[in-house]
């Protein structure tokens, strides 16, 4: 009951601004902390009660419809982490883009561009890559994309309570100072998810401080059996941030090229992707 209240708070707060609002603002007239307030803006945005567009987030067409008397389609019956769906276990076909598609007729937002150039990435490369950041102290996956034979990693345990399980959340994590993922830490312990996944907070600390700057990130097995992923970090101001690819572990040996490849154009990676880094 809290969350809904908190989420009708939200929505109320959104209503006050007729060209949008930014998470810090929301948060603060909701009277919310902001990594509440924005778990919940996702997820308001995930179910079309809101989007997003340059940072700031308006209604969205479930508000709309609520407002006519429409009702809506249907929740779907899978929700990540229940236990009829396995580690890495996906609904999408493959090749089906992760992203939702964009209303005909409308202006290509922010996330639209990222998620065409994460696509386009995944499509060329022949593995699955993310675009993602760390930021409110949370992780926040932006775009990811299939690849034909390697579809993109199925969120079955948070991704943001998981951070030390997957690249994406390692490679993010090993960019935060120490205060920082003390405070990951306290919100989300760690846990084994795999056989493979590390045990505690101090095997953690242990493989941050053996890795060099800089350098890819690389896991196999820890989040989602079956599956092999890499990350490397981007610079991109004051946000931690970063491109990952995943494959599944008996295309093992793409992981690297594709690595190589981003790598080796980052710069120009950065030009395209960092706009969207600010809420």
């Amino acid at each position: 009951m809290s969350s809904v209240q908190r989420a009708l708070r939200l929505l109320e707060a959104v209503g006050g601004h007729q060209d949008g609002a930014p998470a810090k603002q929301l948060a603060r007239e909701a009277g919310l902390p902001l990594p509440t307030a924005y778990h919940l803006l996702r997820t308001l945005t995930h179910e079309g009660y809101l989007h997003r567009e340059s940072g700031l987030f308006h209604y969205g067409d479930a508000v709309r419809r609520l407002g006519a008397g429409c009702a809506g389609p249907p929740a779907p019956p899978d929700q990540p982490g229940q236990p009829d769906r396995q580690p890495g276990q996906s609904d999408r076909q493959p090749g089906q883009p992760v992203h939702q598609p964009r209303r005909p007729g409308a202006a290509p937002s922010p996330s639209d561009r990222v998620a065409r150039t994460v696509a386009a990435l995944a499509g060329e490369l022949g593995v699955a890559v993310y675009f993602a950041v760390y930021r409110e102290g949370e992780v926040d996956v932006l775009a990811a994309a299939d690849a034909p034979g390697a579809p993109a990693v199925e969120e079955w345990a948070d991704f943001r309570q998981t951070a030390h399980a997957h690249a994406i959340g390692q490679c993010l994590l090993a960019q935060l100072d120490e205060a920082e993922r003390a405070d990951h830490f306290a919100r989300y312990p760690v846990r084994a998810l795999t056989p493979y996944s590390v045990r505690d907070e101090a095997g953690f600390h242990r493989r941050c401080a053996a890795r060099r700057p800089l350098q890819p990130v690389c896991e196999r097995e820890e989040y989602a059996l079956g599956t092999v992923c890499a990350a490397f970090p981007l610079i991109a101001g004051e946000t931690a941030a970063t491109l990952a690819v995943s494959a599944p572990l008996a295309r093992a040996e793409r992981l690297r090229p594709a690595v190589d490849s981003l790598r080796s154009r980052v710069g120009a990676l950065i030009g395209s992707l960092s706009f969207s880094i600010s809420i």
